[in-house]
């Protein structure tokens, strides 16, 4: 086992990361070298320098990008521990990664005491935690190796947590290494992507991830590649649908909207449950997460045992801010979930077109191909596109903060419309 083993169909990005890793490998060893010769008074504090030698294909800053689903994060994560990596087989000429040793393993993790990873629930990422990191990043190694920050939600950074973030990628600590990761080079502030190493992941091949599921997470092989399918290559969509059948059955429901938006009744009524099914899948998550969290809040702040135990004097503010959180993390997955049907919607759509225009373009939701037929059947290519369009400008809208209910409820009159 490599930690590339769930990087699917990334060849070209997972040969880049090895070579770079190999360099950085290298510096380590020079750098380690170098501290046990005599120095003169003019040396620099014992580290890795901050430019690298010329033809190396380390560098202290990268960014990923790729699609929803590509495995930008993975790719991220991978490359933490490959840098981590203390395997006795790279003095042997070993690639750096080997996926087993403590560095690698506990990068994988997230235990190693260097590696922080950095994702969130939340809709945005402010000042106050990028300052955090930007501290943090400051700090050597504890490990004597590299301090990696990984940023697996980078285009949702504020403009003045940007800013914060720009600073330290202009003027990094010897042995800092930042790995951000984004959906698009537009997500990102230019003066900071201009700092940084870029590489592009694609979406994986549908067999990849079908072999994948079957492999990782032990799921039949017909479900496996049915859920790849269905999810067009969306590694983490795809595991959840194999693995959560409450997913199966939001997604059965939503890809039965279009047959449902024939009169103005039904499209309210369509809209309604759709936002009811997207605070549905937001409440489930409080009830998982939410109770747990503020019990081990109250238990830390010292509170007195029992739900209801009162707060010592001077915590309450520590209390609400959970509380403001936790409102704020339900936003988004209200948001998120929606986003996610909208997707699903937007794939119903194209399966139809694709019909419709005789397309050679494999059909993703088989399970549903009746549908599918019906509606292409009953329109043509026009007001497909038309359909099309009516769901992007409702995902436009959500991401302008437009209240859902009217957002969707603008959507489904337009697909009636058509």
């Amino acid at each position: 086992m490599a930690v590339w083993d769930d990087l699917v169909g990334q060849d070209r990005v997972e040969d880049q990361l090895t070579a770079a890793a190999r360099d950085a490998d290298a510096l380590v060893t020079a750098a380690s070298a170098a501290a046990g010769a005599p120095r003169g008074p003019e040396a620099d504090t014992p580290g890795a320098p901050r430019e690298e030698p010329g033809g190396s294909r380390m560098t202290h800053a990268w960014l990923f990008t790729g699609p929803p689903g590509s495995g930008r994060a993975t790719a991220a994560r991978a490359f933490a521990a490959a840098l981590q990596c203390v395997s006795p087989d790279r003095a042997l000429g070993g690639a750096p990664g080997c996926g087993f040793c403590d560095g690698c393993h506990t990068a994988l993790i997230g235990t190693h005491a260097d590696v922080e990873i950095v994702r969130t629930d939340l809709l945005s990422i402010g000042v106050k935690e990028t300052r955090e990191l930007v501290r943090r990043a400051q700090l050597s190694p504890a490990g004597g190796r590299w301090q990696v920050i990984v940023l697996e939600d980078a285009d949702r950074l504020t403009e003045g947590a940007a800013n914060v973030l720009l600073k330290a990628v202009e003027e990094p600590a010897p042995r800092t290494v930042w790995l951000l990761c984004a959906p698009s080079l537009e997500d990102v502030l230019p003066t900071i992507r201009s700092r940084c190493r870029h590489l592009t992941l694609r979406t994986p091949p549908v067999d990849a991830v079908a072999e994948l599921l079957v492999r990782r997470d032990g799921i039949e092989p017909e479900l496996a590649a049915s859920v790849a399918r269905a999810t067009q290559g969306h590694i983490a969509r795809a595991r959840r649908l194999a693995t959560d059948e409450r997913a199966r059955a939001r997604r059965a429901a939503v890809l039965k909207l279009p047959l449902r938006v024939d009169d103005v009744g039904g499209c309210l009524k369509a809209a309604q449950e759709l936002v009811d099914a997207a605070a549905e899948d937001a409440k489930q998550v409080a009830e998982e997460v939410d109770t747990k969290e503020t019990e081990e809040l109250r238990a830390a702040l010292g509170a007195a045992s029992g739900t209801g135990g009162r707060l010592p004097r001077g915590t309450a503010g520590a209390m609400k801010e959970l509380q403001d959180r936790q409102k704020r993390r339900a936003t988004r997955t209200q948001r998120d979930s929606l986003d996610l049907a909208l997707t699903d919607l937007t794939a119903f759509y194209r399966d139809v077109l694709a019909l419709q225009l005789g397309s050679r373009v494999a059909i993703a939701n088989t399970d549903v191909r009746d549908a599918l037929e019906r509606v292409a059947a009953g329109s043509r290519p026009e007001r497909t596109l038309r359909r099309i369009e009516a769901v992007a400008a409702c995902r436009e809208a959500l991401d302008r903060n437009v209240a859902p209910l009217l957002a969707v409820e603008a959507m489904t009159m337009a697909l009636r419309a058509g």
